[in-house]
């Protein structure tokens, strides 16, 4: 019997707005990169009422859309969207609402994962948004992986960055451009990710 070995990467899937999300994904990516660690980043549709007539499949720009199957295959899970009201954008929620059969057949299971966000202020939403998508990542039976204290960025920033996962904060002006700290928080956060992710499947080797 043949085994088949599914290339080894760290998904990254992300719903930006603005810009600020996507920023944070490539940083994520950088650190997850930097450990030898490959990275697919994806993105989703936006929510309307004739999205799933009109949209096609592959995006003119951009970022590619997500599917089931970049989900099943991956060795770990970045997932990041924008604060609505404390909690995850509506595109990116009825991406994930879609994926019960891949918690019915515990594809995500002790998978690594970590989360991350972008608000338009510093009291906007982003520890709230974190343990919102964090949620889905538990639910799936996946093993969360934080920020920890040890990243230097998380004792200087003064915008975004928090324990729970990277994030950025906006301000006045709208910014999507993220800032030293936290490019930072993000990319050590996608190292730490890689590391765990590749421990842990040479242990298993």
């Amino acid at each position: 019997m043949t085994t088949i070995m599914h290339e080894k990467y760290l998904l990254i899937l992300f719903y930006s707005a603005t810009g600020a999300v996507k920023n944070l994904a490539h940083a994520i990516a950088d650190g997850a990169e930097k450990r030898g660690l490959q990275t697919r980043i994806r993105t989703v549709p936006k929510v309307s009422a004739t999205s799933e007539a009109s949209e096609p499949n592959i995006p003119k720009e951009g970022e590619i859309f997500c599917t089931k199957d970049d989900l099943v295959n991956c060795s770990g899970l970045a997932l990041g969207s924008p604060t609505r009201f404390g909690s995850m954008a509506a595109p990116m929620k009825y991406f994930l609402d879609s994926t019960g059969d891949l918690w019915s057949n515990n594809e995500l299971e002790n998978k690594f994962g970590c989360v991350f966000t972008s608000t338009g202020s510093q009291h906007g939403g982003q520890e709230i948004t974190l343990f919102n998508l964090m949620t889905y990542l538990l639910h799936q039976g996946m093993v969360f992986v934080g920020s920890p204290y040890s990243i230097k960025s998380l004792h200087t920033t003064m915008s975004g960055g928090t324990p729970y996962g990277p994030s950025h904060v906006a301000n006045t002006g709208g910014s999507p451009n993220l800032t030293t700290d936290e490019y930072n928080v993000a990319s050590e956060t996608g190292a730490r990710i890689a590391t765990l992710i590749m421990q842990s499947q040479s242990n298993g080797s």
